[in-house]
C-alpha cells in the first residue's frame, strides 16, 4: 500500500498486526496500544521498526516513557468526524516532543491533511490511495498560517 511521507508518496514499510494475528520475529510492525501494553517485552525484542496505534479514546500519557523505542505512533481516525487524532499528534509533537513518524489512518479526508500536518502529523495512509496526489497537493495550499 502507498502512503504520503515527508510530502513524498511512498510504499509503506510498516505492517498493522492485528491483535489476534502471531507477532513476527522481524519486520516493521505497528500495533495496537492493547497489544503493545500485553506484549511489550516480546515486541521490544523484533529486529525492525515499532509502532503503536493510539484509538481517539487512548492516552497518549500511556506511551510517553516508550516514545523513546517506538519509530512510528499512529493515531487513528474510525470517523471522519473524531477529531481526538489531532489532539493525540499535537501532544504527541509539542508536550512529549516526539521525533518519530506520527502517521494518521483511517477515514480522514485528503482535505484534512494540511491541518494534520500543522500538529505534526508527518505521514497520511488514506483509506482511498487515489486521493494521494489530492492530498500531497493540499499540503501546499496555504504559504502561511495565522498560528
Amino acid at each position: 500500500m502507498q502512503l504520503i511521507k515527508d510530502q513524498k508518496i511512498i510504499d509503506d514499510p510498516q505492517q498493522f498486526i492485528a491483535d489476534d494475528q502471531p507477532l513476527p520475529s522481524q519486520g516493521n510492525i505497528t500495533v495496537s496500544l492493547a497489544r503493545w501494553q500485553k506484549d511489550r517485552t516480546q515486541l521490544l525484542k523484533t529486529a525492525g521498526k515499532l509502532g503503536v496505534r493510539l484509538e481517539p479514546t487512548d492516552a497518549t500519557a500511556t506511551i510517553a516513557d516508550d516514545l523513546s523505542k517506538l519509530a512510528l505512533v499512529e493515531v487513528n481516525f474510525p470517523l471522519y468526524t473524531d477529531g481526538r487524532a489531532f489532539s493525540h499528534a499535537r501532544h504527541l509533537r509539542h508536550h512529549y516532543r516526539f521525533q518519530g513518524e506520527i502517521r494518521a489512518v483511517g477515514q480522514f479526508m485528503a482535505d484534512q491533511v494540511f491541518y494534520l500536518s500543522r500538529v505534526g502529523v508527518n505521514s497520511f495512509q488514506l483509506a482511498d490511495t487515489e486521493k494521494l496526489p489530492i492530498a500531497l497537493s493540499t499540503l501546499k495550499d496555504f504559504s502561511s498560517s495565522y498560528q
